[in-house]
């Protein structure tokens, strides 16, 4: 079989460190970024110090500026903040990319309508054949040619298969499921309770707490996940368990970062401020919210973590509501 053309958009660290799993494969590929002065600091210097810095970018990867070079791919791969996905997709779909297989590499829930990723690339480039790629994956490490794992989803097991053997051989082992919303939901929802595990963390409240806080998020994921539609046994996979092992307990996530320096009494505007790079908890958490509420399901933890990030909730006072809850039966899941 013949080795499809491949683009990816999105500049930031995980949309380089895709491209770098892609470049293994030794085709040349275009890498859009948004900020012109940015892909030409890329092109000249030949790293991203901005998003990914001390990683050399092959020969293979081409950074540019100009979307059309990246629609005119067979595969594009978008790894784009949520909050911009909307409008990338609808100039992807101007520059003619509507014949692309597209595969969602943005962990997030659209505010609104409470969309996932997959469902607002579709509004935009209806009939397109949309896959999604999640997982427990530091840009960083991947970056760094380290070992990883993640899962990618599709409706379409030809996609899904397609897909799957862009990665073959690149040290990144990718898994199929066709459970596009379950890999979506648990991508999405882990970068909530991570924030949550950085408060407790930079609360001091210790390993017991935030192993206890994990295993309970692990049941308000799958919780809310299956309420919206997600297999239960998708939440024990990749997407699920592991995508929230990962961002819980590493200093490296961003939104667990967040939950710290939350806890160690600054501000979510001074945090926010400071970074570089998204950190999609914070949007998810109003999302995850919402949705809780339109479907009934009951999620204490998004509930505190929405009401420390945009209801003035200090970080003690959240932990306090979680500890004093009613008693329960662990069944009650």
């Amino acid at each position: 079989m013949n080795t499809p053309e491949v683009s990816v958009i999105g500049a930031g660290g995980w949309g380089t460190a895709l491209a770098l799993l892609l470049a293994k494969r030794g085709a040349e590929l275009p890498l859009w970024g948004h900020d012109p002065e940015h892909v030409e600091a890329m092109r000249a210097n030949r790293l991203n110090a901005k998003y990914l810095p001390g990683v050399d970018l092959p020969a293979a990867i081409r950074p540019t500026a100009n979307l059309a070079e990246c629609a005119a791919a067979e595969v594009i791969l978008i790894a784009v903040p949520s909050k911009h996905l909307s409008v990338v997709a609808a100039q992807l779909a101007a520059a003619g990319a509507g014949k692309a297989m597209l595969v969602s590499c943005t962990k997030g829930i659209e505010q609104e309508h409470g969309l996932l990723m997959s469902e607002v690339i579709a509004v935009q480039l209806p009939g397109a054949t949309i896959s999604v790629l999640s997982g427990p994956n530091l840009a960083g490490e991947i970056g760094r040619g380290l070992p990883a794992a993640g899962v990618i989803g599709c409706d379409d097991p030809s996609a899904l298969t397609a897909v799957q053997a862009l990665f073959e051989g690149t040290g990144f082992r990718a898994y199929t499921s066709g459970d596009l919303r379950g890999i979506q939901l648990g991508g999405a929802l882990k970068n909530v309770f991570a924030i949550a595990a950085g408060v407790s963390d930079g609360l001091g409240l210790g390993e017991n707490a935030r192993a206890g806080l994990v295993t309970r998020a692990l049941a308000e994921m799958t919780r809310l996940g299956v309420a919206m539609g997600g297999h239960r046994e998708t939440f024990r996979g990749l997407s699920g368990i592991g995508d929230l092992m990962l961002t819980c307990f590493s200093a490296q996530s961003r939104n667990h970062q967040v939950g710290f320096r939350l806890g160690r009494g600054e501000t979510l505007d001074q945090i926010c401020a400071s970074m570089t790079m998204v950190a999609e908890g914070v949007p998810t958490a109003a999302s995850a919210h919402a949705c809780a509420r339109r479907l009934g399901v009951e999620t204490p933890i998004i509930d505190e973590v929405e009401a420390l990030l945009h209801d003035s909730k200090t970080p003690a006072q959240a932990m306090k509501s979680l500890m004093s809850r009613g008693l329960k039966s662990e069944e009650e899941i």
